[in-house]
C-alpha cells in the first residue's frame, strides 16, 4: 500500500497500466490495494458492455474484464488530486472515442473503395449491407499493439469486425466479394503503417433468420452482434430490414435480460475479489479477475 501511495504522491494520477509499470507489482495485488485503500480514488472511463462467453454460467459477462478495465480504462490517484483525476479521465475518454471513430472510418473507407472498384458494384450495393460491430461501436477501441492469434503478426489494437449480410446476391458475386475483402485483410495486416486486422463474415438473410431463433451459443452471439452493430456501407434498406427482424423476434428483451445477469455477476465478482482471504485458491480468483480470451468470434 505504501508503495502505491508514495508513487501517486510523486507522480500524480496514473492509469493502471502506468502504475503497474512504475511499481512492478502484480496486477491483481495492485487492483486490490487501489480498491481497498481509502486514500486512493479510481475513476473508470468508458462503458461496460455485454459479451457472451461459453465458459461463463449463463453465457453473460461484461467487457472489458476487471483486469483490462483497471489496466486500460481506469485513472488512479489520491483524494487530494481529485480534480487532476477527473481531467485525466476526460482526456482518456476523448482518446478512446477518437481511436474508435478512426477505426470505423477506416473500415468504411476500405469497404467503399473495394465495392466501388468492383465491376458489379451496383448489384453489391443493392443486395448487401455492411455492418460494423465490436468494441468500436461502444467507443471503447484501443490502439495498443498486440499479436494476432492466427498469424502472430502484431496488429494495432481492436479488430475491425465487419458483418456482411446479402439478399439475392449471386454466388459468384459473393465469392468475388469474399476474395476482395480477404486480400484487403492481408494488405492491412502486413502494412507497417496500418497494422489493422479485419475480422469479417459474409452470410445471407436466410442465415440471419435462422440465427435469430437463438437456438445455440453461436446463434446467440451472431444475433447479439447484429443487434449492437451499426451501418457501415451498402444497402440501408437491407440494414433496416435486419434491425426490424431483430426487434420483431424480441431480441432487445433477451439482450436486456442477459445484460442484467452480467451486471449482477460483475458486482458479485468484484465483491468476492475485494474481500477474498489470502488463503483462497489464486487460480479460482483469476477466473473472476480476467478472461482467458477477450476476443469475441463472429458467426
Amino acid at each position: 500500500m505504501d508503495k502505491v501511495i508514495k508513487l501517486l504522491e510523486n507522480h500524480g494520477p496514473l492509469t493502471g497500466k502506468d502504475l503497474i509499470r512504475e511499481t512492478g507489482m502484480d496486477v491483481f495485488k495492485a487492483w486490490r490495494i487501489c480498491s481497498n485503500t481509502k486514500q486512493v480514488l479510481t475513476r473508470n472511463v468508458g462503458r461496460r458492455y455485454l459479451r457472451l462467453d461459453m465458459k461463463v454460467d449463463g453465457y453473460a459477462r461484461l467487457s472489458p474484464s476487471i483486469m483490462r478495465e483497471f489496466m486500460n480504462y481506469t485513472i488512479i490517484g489520491l483524494e487530494a488530486d481529485n480534480e487532476a483525476i477527473e481531467n485525466q479521465a476526460e482526456e482518456l475518454r476523448k482518446e478512446i472515442i477518437v481511436i474508435s471513430k478512426k477505426k470505423i472510418n477506416l473500415a468504411r473507407e476500405t469497404i467503399d473503395r473495394l465495392v466501388q472498384d468492383h465491376p458489379d458494384w451496383d448489384a453489391i450495393i443493392n443486395h448487401s449491407t455492411f455492418i460494423i460491430a465490436g468494441d468500436v461501436v461502444f467507443g471503447m477501441a484501443h490502439a495498443e499493439l498486440r499479436p494476432e492469434p492466427s498469424t502472430g503478426e502484431l496488429v494495432r489494437g481492436s479488430d475491425l469486425d465487419i458483418i456482411v449480410v446479402t439478399d439475392g446476391l449471386s454466388w459468384q458475386l459473393i465469392k468475388s466479394l469474399d476474395n476482395l475483402i480477404y486480400r484487403e485483410k492481408y494488405n492491412l495486416l502486413i502494412n507497417p503503417v496500418s497494422k489493422e486486422e479485419i475480422d469479417y463474415i459474409i452470410k445471407d438473410l436466410k442465415t440471419v433468420q435462422d440465427q435469430l431463433q437463438f437456438r445455440d451459443f453461436k446463434a446467440m452471439v451472431a444475433s447479439k452482434i447484429l443487434y449492437e452493430g451499426e451501418y457501415l456501407s451498402g444497402s440501408l434498406d437491407l440494414y433496416y430490414r435486419i434491425k426490424r427482424m431483430l426487434k420483431d423476434c424480441g431480441l432487445d428483451k433477451k439482450i436486456v435480460s442477459l445484460e442484467e445477469k452480467a451486471r449482477h455477476s460483475r458486482i458479485a465478482a468484484e465483491e468476492s475479489l475485494v474481500s477474498a482471504p489470502d488463503s483462497i485458491d489464486y487460480n479460482e480468483l483469476m477466473t473472476l479477475f480476467y478472461t482467458t480470451e477477450e476476443k469475441e468470434e463472429i458467426f
